[in-house]
């Protein structure tokens, strides 16, 4: 289940329900479910999809055009980025909004990264750790980036996110003190596109 603070973002940011919502990258579909019970009409896609979540990626959906879209730390995956997010510009409304809640690797740095991996039990350097992950993974910069000929993207507002992957929401608080004190980054970010 997406935490508490996650599903609220996204609850505050769509249109109202009964809205058709895309969902990139449901997952096990929990986020899907929980606006369904919401009363939004929630296609949900996920290339290893099962279930109520469709097994198909971004660039090959084909549906009629959605009120909204959700991205629930999704689009650091999606490959190939720039065709996808223009498939995906297709399938929105013009207006429709873009809920993307993400997990920012250009901000992770070996601090943070010490702090999660001792949490998490891994044995690894936390520089080849950072390395890893900013090789893997798109940055919110360059997901900013490629929406932006399509949508107008707001500043992302940044926040905890690291115990969200493996850790668990126990260490919520104590990951959020930390940025507070300067110790480790804000790796988490938060923004809004609307389809031009």
């Amino acid at each position: 289940m997406p935490a508490p603070d996650a599903i609220a973002f996204v609850r505050s940011a769509l249109p109202p329900a009964p809205a058709r919502v895309l969902e990139i990258g449901a997952g096990d579909g929990a986020l899907a479910a929980v606006l369904r019970g919401a009363g939004y009409d929630v296609t949900a896609i996920d290339p290893r999809g099962e279930g109520d979540v469709l097994p198909v990626s971004l660039l090959d959906l084909e549906a009629e055009p959605f009120d909204a879209a959700v991205a629930m730390t999704s689009l650091h995956h999606v490959e190939p980025l720039t065709e996808s997010l223009e498939q995906l510009a297709g399938l929105l409304r013009p207006g429709a909004r873009l809920v993307v809640d993400e997990y920012d690797v250009a901000a992770l740095d070996e601090r943070a990264a010490a702090w999660w991996l001792n949490i998490a039990g891994e044995d690894q350097d936390p520089a080849e750790h950072v390395a890893h992950m900013r090789h893997h993974i798109f940055s919110v910069a360059r997901i900013r980036t490629e929406l932006a000929p399509w949508f107008d993207v707001s500043e992302p507002v940044p926040g905890a996110y690291l115990y969200r992957h493996k850790i668990g929401w126990d260490h919520r608080a104590e990951e959020e003190a930390k940025i507070a004190a300067g110790e480790i980054p804000a790796t988490g970010s938060r923004f809004i596109a609307i389809r031009r």
